[in-house]
Order: structure tokens, then C-alpha cells, then sequence
């Protein structure tokens, strides 16, 4: 394999950890049932504080290996950007801005092996069935690709995919996103949308493909080859003149059926909730190709910080990309976890002058529209701390003038609060900043030369924080 493409797979990804860093590896030599245990293992990490890279040598019947829990370190993803974790959202908003043209290589590494006709069946893939309330089997790792009808231009971007028979997958588009508008296009003209399924991707691809604010004429793999900080390595596949990641595990190539719709769902979304909510199109493969020793890629579903957290990571560069047009004195913004990775964001910032707090307000709601509550603190909070924000609304709001409300809001579609029919909510910003133009009490701060001294007796003591 090329150099510069096997730096660019997932494989590249798994040396690094392993080499750079060992401890966040886990390799499970004994057969996993595809049901339910996969998703319980890796929740029951997360819930321990661990996120290691999960590799399963034998999940379910199938034989083929399985990777997760890709995306669900800082300090991995951070990595892979040569930065620390804390550095994550600003390097990927200084990035993303600044597109780099692709590279097409004769040949993808996934050109090893292809099944056509009766020989598709991806019930051979080790395909888990995450939940109990999930309908079918899905393929979470999807990447699906297609191009534009009118303009050309193609995107890549994770929708959920349903298994419901050997070549037949489910898919929502409820994003309401570029995807879902090249199939709509694609339907006027009386015709499928042609589109391919890769598995197997570099986790900055699977952040790269989650931006969202950027021009119609810039595809998104130019952004994923500025994540890279070189051009993405692309080669042609088989089907609508669409091209995929020279270096992924496998290629699924076929269609979005035009007005086709079959049930799809439920399915164990990132709200924490089962999602009965789907535009129920459907994914018909013709076409499978995949390396000679390709192994499956999974994302945990649910609430998994692997399902989250790049989601985290690039709303936080998003909102921050957003609010430093007008608003140079915002330092950080943080997406949370712990609120589906989407529905709350923490702003931090200088406060030159009153109002300052709820221009970051609306910006950032008008940035993301799965964004619900900005709250936004001074820099003297740490943001990544929710018990420091809530200390902050805590002592500095004042709920009559700090609150605000704005109702009739386009919200995200399988967020279960916003309204059945038109899928809008109530957005509400908090002011937890100080008051301008008067004295304010004086925060508690302890020293670092003495927090310092403090953990280094406790070390010595046996205790460990």
C-alpha cells in the first residue's frame, strides 16, 4: 500500500494507537455475540471512564473482524491532528476553513475482492444488533456517497443503514442535508440516486464528514484532505462516477431507490432514545468490494461517546468558527457529551460589554440547528467542567433578565421534545456572566504551585488522582 494512503486508513489509525499508544488498544480474542454484547461492552467502558479502540477478532458467525470505539478518545482524536485534546475544536475549525483538492489513484485498496449478482449478502458481514428496541441489524459506520444531480459536487456523510435483506438496507436522510436534497433532486428527474457505502475510514475522515458550514462548490473530501494536511487519496468505484477513500476496507455500490419507502426503525439513537422518526428511503446494493483481509468497522450507537463525540468535537469548531466573526473575544466553546453530543453548548468568554452574552447566544443557535440551550460563562470557568458551569449559573444568573426564550425554532427531527408535525422547539439562552459595570464577589482560587504540592503529598500518601 501507498505511504500516503495507508497513513490515510483506518488501518494507519489502529498502528498509531497501538504503537504511540498501547494502553488504549483492546483486542478481544474470544467470539462476541453480535447481539446486544458488543454495544453492553462498550458501554460498560465508557461508564468505567474508559475509551480504548475496541478490535472483536470474532464478532458473531460471520469471520470477519470487527473494529469500534474509534472516535471516542480526545486523546486519540487529538492525535491524529498532531494536537493535545484541549486543542481539538480550534485546529479543526483553523483546518476545515481551508480546503485541499483530492488525489485520484488508479486503484483502491478494497479492489482486492468483487461480489456481484447473488453473490451480495450482507448478512455476511458481522453486522451487530446494538439494541433491543432496534428493528433489524445497522451499519452505523457507513459512509454514503453521491453526487449532486445538478451541480455534480459530491458528499460524504454517516446515515443510519437497516439491514432488511441480502442487498436491501433501510436508510434515513433526516438529517435534511445535503443528501437528502441531491435524492430529491435525483426524484424530480425520475431517477435513483447512484450512491456507494464505504466502510473502514481514518477517524478524520469520520470527523471531516460531519461539517456542515462550508460552500456548495467545496466537496468534502477537500476538507478531510485539509484535516490531513494533504490531499485525500480517492479511486473511482464502480458506480455513478463516484469515487471513495483509496485506502477504506470496503465499498458497497448501488442506489437510493427515487419514490421508494419501506419501514425503517426503530433505531437506538444519540438522544438516548429509540428514533421511530425516518424519511424510510431505501439503499438497494449492487456491488460489493473489499480487501482480501478487510475487517468490519462498527460505531457503537446509543449514547456511546464512539456515536458522539466527534459530533462534539466539530460543533464545538463550528459554534467557535461562528461566533469569532463578530465575537474575537470568545475563547472556547464546549459541546458536551453528556447532552447527546448536539442539544447543549457552553460558550467561555472576555465580556468587554453588556449584550456580548446573548449575541454569542444567537449566533451559536443560528450556527447549529440541533443546538437547544447555549449557556455562556466567563473565561474563569472551565467549560469542560460541567460542575464549574453550573457553579457559574448557580451564583452569577439572575433568572428574570439572564434567561431568554425563543419559541417556533427549527429543531433537529429525532430530538423526541420537538414537536411531532413540524419538528420545532423552544431554544433558550442563558447569560451566566458576570455583571458589567459593577463590582461582583470575588471568586475562591487556590494557587497552582499549591494544588501542585497538595497532589504531590497525596501521591506520596498512595492516593491517586
Amino acid at each position: 500500500m501507498n505511504e500516503t494512503t495507508a497513513a490515510q486508513s483506518l488501518r494507519g489509525f489502529l498502528d498509531m494507537v497501538r504503537t504511540r499508544f498501547p494502553e488504549e488498544y483492546l483486542q478481544i480474542h474470544e467470539r462476541v455475540d453480535a447481539r446486544l454484547v458488543s454495544t453492553a461492552m462498550v458501554l460498560e467502558l465508557d461508564r468505567a471512564g474508559r475509551s480504548p479502540v475496541v478490535m472483536f477478532d470474532k464478532l458473531g458467525d460471520s469471520g470477519m473482524a470487527c473494529v469500534t470505539n474509534i472516535a471516542a478518545n480526545r486523546k486519540l482524536l487529538g492525535a491524529c491532528l498532531g494536537v493535545g485534546a484541549s486543542e481539538l475544536p480550534t485546529v479543526f475549525r483553523e483546518r476545515s476553513q481551508h480546503p485541499i483538492p483530492c488525489e485520484l489513484v488508479e486503484r483502491g485498496e478494497w479492489d482486492d475482492i468483487v461480489l456481484e449478482g447473488d453473490a451480495v449478502d450482507l448478512t455476511k458481514l458481522p453486522i451487530p444488533h446494538q439494541f433491543t428496541v432496534d428493528a433489524a441489524p445497522y451499519i452505523t459506520a457507513g459512509q454514503v456517497t453521491a453526487r449532486d444531480p445538478v451541480t455534480g459536487i459530491d458528499t460524504t456523510g454517516f446515515h443510519r443503514l437497516m439491514l432488511t435483506g441480502k442487498n436491501r438496507l433501510g436508510i434515513s436522510l433526516h438529517s435534511r442535508r445535503r443528501m437528502y436534497e441531491y435524492h430529491r433532486r435525483a426524484e424530480q428527474r425520475g431517477q435513483s440516486l447512484p450512491a456507494a457505502i464505504t466502510i473502514g475510514v481514518h477517524p478524520l475522515h469520520y470527523m471531516g464528514s460531519m461539517t456542515y458550514a462550508y460552500g456548495a462548490d467545496v466537496r468534502k473530501y477537500e476538507i478531510i484532505g485539509a484535516l490531513f494536511g494533504q490531499p485525500y487519496r480517492l479511486a473511482k468505484c464502480g458506480v455513478g462516477d463516484l469515487e471513495a477513500p483509496a485506502g477504506a476496507e470496503m465499498v458497497i455500490e448501488g442506489e437510493i431507490l427515487a419514490n421508494v419507502h419501506e419501514p425503517e426503525g426503530p433505531f437506538g439513537e444519540f438522544t438516548g432514545y429509540a428514533s421511530y422518526r425516518s424519511t424510510q428511503n431505501v439503499f438497494v446494493a449492487h456491488r460489493i468490494r473489499m480487501r482480501r483481509d478487510a475487517f468490519f468497522h462498527s460505531i457503537t450507537a446509543g449514547m456511546s461517546k464512539d456515536h458522539i463525540l466527534i459530533s462534539c468535537v466539530t460543533r464545538e469548531g463550528e459554534i467557535l468558527n461562528a461566533l469569532r466573526r463578530n465575537l474575537p473575544n470568545v475563547t472556547a466553546v464546549h459541546v458536551p457529551h453528556s447532552t447527546c453530543g448536539a442539544f447543549l453548548a457552553v460558550v467561555a468568554m472576555k465580556k468587554t460589554a453588556a449584550g456580548e452574552p446573548q449575541m454569542a447566544v444567537m449566533a451559536a443557535l443560528g450556527t447549529e440547528l440541533y443546538t437547544k440551550y447555549v449557556i455562556v460563562v466567563d473565561d474563569d470557568v472551565d467549560i469542560f467542567d460541567l460542575n464549574d458551569v453550573f457553579w457559574a449559573i448557580a451564583t452569577r444568573v439572575q433568572a428574570e433578565k439572564d434567561i431568554f426564550f425563543i419559541p417556533g425554532v427549527k429543531g433537529a427531527v429525532i430530538d423526541p421534545s420537538s414537536d411531532p408535525q413540524s419538528f420545532t422547539v423552544t431554544k433558550m439562552g442563558i447569560d451566566a456572566t458576570r455583571p458589567s459595570g459593577r463590582e461582583f464577589a470575588e471568586r475562591l482560587v487556590v494557587p497552582d504551585e499549591a494544588r501542585d504540592r497538595a497532589r504531590a503529598i497525596l501521591s506520596a500518601a498512595g492516593i491517586t488522582l
